[in-house]
């Protein structure tokens, strides 16, 4: 009795919710970074933008906060996703405290980025050692209790998170990017286990991916799973096309 009981549980479970679907977000977003972007050539129905908004840097027991400088022109009706970069000491190499007082400032940073116009989503890119994760994963949960049911919450993941370790598995996240570029030294090992026909781990880590323009990755993953594009310059139509022979319509 309890083996089957068990066995109607697994078969009922349900599937975990995915906003981003819910939303209809175009299966092709392209990353627009710190720099100046005119993506007015861009067709709404087929691509959206995930654009940097702001960088948070935690700093001591602060946040500092820096929005976004430069102009990003996009046509009428297209879905944008905000993306907050938050850096620490990995980065600037300052102390930092990891505290509560600084995870209700980034909450509140981050949730002000859905006032946006056109904004359709909420992107965290944060490039978590060991020993912030426990603080990341309480950020992530803390934000998902104050966005709108409605929103998705997205995360961008560096690709090892989601080959080898499984600390992403219960994150309240909608997807977990996992970014094939720009790897360092996890790079051949990942692009081999990619290009011999594996993919992800978790779930969250199989609804999309990253790449870079300029640093294809072959995969054999299905035709609808979500991208989004690096560019390490300013888009321009003819990228565009590239990723419409890449990728397809």
């Amino acid at each position: 009795m309890v083996v089957v009981l068990s066995l109607f549980s697994a078969c009922n479970r349900t599937k975990p919710r995915n906003r981003i679907d819910e939303n209809h977000l175009p299966r092709i977003i392209l990353w627009a970074w710190e720099r100046p972007e005119d993506l007015q050539f861009l067709d709404p129905n087929r691509f959206g933008v995930a654009f940097l908004a702001q960088t948070l840097t935690l700093k001591n027991d602060d946040v500092l906060y820096s929005p976004r400088h430069q102009p990003l022109k996009v046509p009428p009706g297209i879905k944008l996703v905000a993306v907050t970069r938050v850096e620490s000491q990995k980065v600037t190499h300052e102390s930092v405290m990891l505290s509560s007082e600084q995870r209700a400032k980034l909450v509140e940073r981050i949730r002000k980025t859905l006032e946006l116009e056109n904004v359709t989503a909420i992107q965290v890119d944060f490039d978590a050692v060991t020993s912030e994760r426990a603080f990341y994963t309480e950020l992530l949960k803390d934000l998902r209790r104050v966005l709108p049911d409605n929103i998705p919450l997205s995360m961008t993941a560096l690709a090892s998170f989601c080959v080898g370790d499984r600390w992403l598995k219960d994150l309240p996240v909608d997807e977990a990017v996992p970014m094939a570029f720009r790897m360092g030294t996890d790079a051949d090992p990942i692009k081999t286990f990619l290009t011999g026909g594996n993919d992800f781990r978790d779930d969250i880590c199989r609804r999309s991916y990253g790449v870079a323009l300029d640093e294809p990755v072959k995969t054999a993953f299905e035709k609808q799973r979500r991208v989004y594009v690096f560019n390490s310059r300013p888009w321009v139509p003819a990228d565009v096309a590239v990723l419409e022979e890449r990728f397809g319509r």
